[in-house]
C-alpha cells in the first residue's frame, strides 16, 4: 500500500469559497485524495513525500470547449468572423494526415497541462467525416500526455455555404462547383463510425472518453440530429454543439425553422443534461430558461467570442436562470492560446461591461468555480474532479508563490483570476501522477515534439498553399454576404459599442 501513497507537504491549499489559502498536507492513495490535514500530518510509512514548499495548491482547470485538431494551424488568420473561419477550414486543415491527428492532439494536451488545465472537451474535427482510427489516435494522445479529455468528433451533413439561407445562391458557378466538391459525407455514415468507436473505445473512460459533436444545429439535418440523440442515449455519452455562436446562426434559425436554435433543438428532444452548448451568445431570456429547465450546460469561450467578433455572452443571466456555465478556450485559430487563466479572467471581466449594477458582476471566486467545478459537471465528472477534497481524483495544480504575481499574497483568488497568466504553473498532478514538474512536461520529449510539429507543418505547406487562394476567393463572397445578413435585426443584441 505504501507504494500507492503520496503526501503533498508544505503547500498552501486554496479554498475558493472562503477566498483563502492556508497551509495543509494532502494524502493521496492511488489516484484519489484520501485525506487533507494540518501541515505536518501523519502519513503511512513509506508514503512518497511531494515537496510543495512555496506552492499555492489549486484544483486543475477544466476546459469546456476546444478543438485539438487545429493546433498545427496556430496563428493563421486575423480579421476572421466565425463564418470566415469556417470558410478557411479547407485551407487550415489541408494536408492533414492520420499521424497529424495524433500529433495535433498531443500538442494541444501539452499546451493545456503547461497552463494548469487538467481536463478538456475536445470537439476534434476530421474532414470530411470522423474515422474510428482518427478518434482513437486523438484519445491516445491525451492518454500519452496524461491529461483527462472528452473527445467529441465534430460532424455535419451540410457545409457552411449551404447552411446559411441564400449564401449558396449568390455564389458564382465556379464557386458553387468547388463548394459542391467539399460537402461532408452522409450523416448515417458518421453515425455508423461513431457507433463503432463508442462500442470499441480502447481508452479508460475515467481518463479519456468518447462523445458526439454535431457541430452547429443548422449544419446538421433533422435525421442526423435524431440519430445522434439516440446514439448518445444508448451509450450514455455526452454531446457538444456550437449553439447560437454568431448572429448569422441565430438569424438563420429564424428563417429556417421559425424559432430560435435552442427552441429548434428542443423540438427534436436534443436538449438535456448530456448536452454541452458551446458559446451560447445569441440566446433570448426564454432560451436561457429552456436550457436551465433541460439541464443543459454551457461552455463560455470569451476569447474566441471577442477574436471572431461574435458578441458577448450573457453569462450572469445564464447563471441567474440556473444554467451550469463552464469556461472554455476554444481553439488555436480563434483564441490562439489554450490558456484557461486568460479565459477565466475574461469571463469575469466581460460580465462587468454589460451593466452598471456591480452586484450583478461575476465575482472572481464565481469565475474560478466556473473554470473548475462547473467544467467538471459539464464534462460528466461531477464529484470526481474540479475540487481538492477527500474522495476526489488527485488533479492538482501547484503555482509558484515565488512568482511576482504573488508578491505579496494578499487575496489568492483575486490574484489567480486577475493576474495569473499561466507563467506561475510549476507542477501539475493528474490522477495522482506528476504530468508537469518544475514547469516541464514529464511525459513528453518536448524537443522531439517541436521537431515533429515543424516537419508536419512543412509537409502540409504545399497543400495549404494550393488551397488557400481558392478559399480566399470564396471568402470574398462569404464575408460581405454574412455581414449583410447579420445587419438584420434580431430578438436580442449581444454586440457592444452602440
Amino acid at each position: 500500500m505504501s507504494e500507492q501513497m503520496q503526501v503533498i507537504r508544505g503547500g498552501k491549499l486554496l479554498d475558493i469559497s472562503k477566498r483563502s489559502a492556508e497551509p495543509a498536507d494532502i494524502l493521496i492513495e492511488g489516484n484519489r485524495i484520501k485525506e487533507i490535514g494540518a501541515a505536518g500530518m501523519a502519513a503511512p510509512d513509506g508514503a512518497k513525500e511531494v515537496d510543495a514548499s512555496d506552492r499555492l495548491l489549486m484544483p486543475g482547470l477544466v476546459n469546456g470547449h476546444t478543438h485539438g485538431n487545429s493546433t498545427l494551424a496556430k496563428g493563421l488568420g486575423d480579421r476572421w468572423t466565425l463564418e470566415l473561419l469556417l470558410n478557411s477550414h479547407p485551407y487550415t486543415g489541408a494536408g492533414f494526415t492520420q499521424e497529424d491527428k495524433y500529433l495535433a492532439a498531443k500538442l494541444a494536451a501539452c499546451e493545456m497541462v503547461l497552463g494548469g488545465c487538467t481536463a478538456c472537451l475536445d470537439m476534434f474535427a476530421e474532414g470530411p467525416a470522423p474515422t474510428r482510427d482518427g478518434l482513437e489516435a486523438a484519445g491516445q494522445a491525451y492518454m500519452d500526455v496524461g491529461m483527462r479529455a472528452v473527445v467529441a468528433p465534430m460532424m455535419s451533413t451540410r457545409g457552411l455555404w449551404k447552411a446559411i439561407p441564400g449564401l449558396y445562391d449568390i455564389l458564382p458557378d465556379d464557386a458553387r462547383d468547388m463548394v459542391d466538391g467539399m460537402s461532408p459525407g452522409p450523416g448515417d455514415a458518421s453515425v455508423t463510425v461513431c457507433r463503432d468507436a463508442l462500442h470499441n473505445w480502447p481508452h479508460d473512460p475515467a481518463r479519456v472518453k468518447l462523445a458526439l459533436g454535431p457541430t452547429i444545429p443548422h449544419h446538421c439535418d433533422e435525421a442526423f440530429w435524431k440519430a445522434c440523440r439516440d446514439l448518445a442515449r444508448e451509450y450514455d455519452a455526452l454531446m457538444q454543439t456550437h449553439l447560437a455562436e454568431s448572429k448569422v446562426q441565430a438569424l438563420a434559425s429564424q428563417k429556417l425553422y421559425g424559432t430560435t436554435l435552442a427552441g429548434y433543438l428542443d423540438s427534436l428532444e436534443v436538449l438535456g443534461p448530456n448536452l454541452v452548448a458551446a458559446h451560447a451568445i445569441w440566446l433570448t431570456g426564454d432560451d436561457l430558461k429552456l436550457l436551465a429547465d433541460r439541464g443543459v450546460s454551457v461552455s463560455h469561450n470569451p476569447m474566441s467570442n471577442l477574436r471572431l467578433g461574435s458578441g458577448v455572452a450573457a453569462t450572469v443571466a445564464m447563471r441567474e436562470a440556473g444554467v451550469n456555465v463552464a469556461i472554455g478556450t476554444d481553439t488555436c485559430t480563434c483564441a490562439d492560446a489554450l490558456n484557461m487563466f486568460e479565459a477565466t479572467r475574461l469571463a469575469c471581466t466581460l460580465s462587468r461591461v454589460q451593466g452598471p449594477d456591480y452586484e450583478k458582476w461575476l465575482e472572481s471566486a464565481q469565475a474560478l468555480e466556473m473554470a473548475t467545478e462547473a467544467g467538471a459537471k459539464a464534462l460528466g465528472w461531477e464529484g470526481e474532479i474540479g475540487r481538492i477534497a477527500p474522495g476526489y481524483k488527485a488533479d492538482i495544480v501547484m503555482l509558484d508563490l515565488g512568482a511576482v504575481t504573488y508578491m505579496p499574497l494578499n487575496e489568492p483568488v483575486n490574484q489567480i483570476v486577475f493576474s495569473e497568466d499561466r507563467g506561475g504553473v510549476r507542477d501539475v498532478m493528474i490522477d495522482g501522477r506528476m504530468v508537469v514538474a518544475g514547469g516541464e512536461v514529464t511525459t513528453v520529449d518536448m524537443d522531439k515534439l517541436r521537431a515533429e510539429v515543424e516537419a508536419a507543418v512543412a509537409r502540409q505547406q504545399p497543400a495549404r498553399e494550393s488551397v488557400r487562394p481558392k478559399m480566399e476567393a470564396l471568402a470574398a463572397h462569404v464575408g460581405p454576404f454574412c455581414a449583410g445578413f447579420a445587419s438584420e435585426s434580431y430578438l436580442v443584441n449581444r454586440f457592444v459599442g452602440g
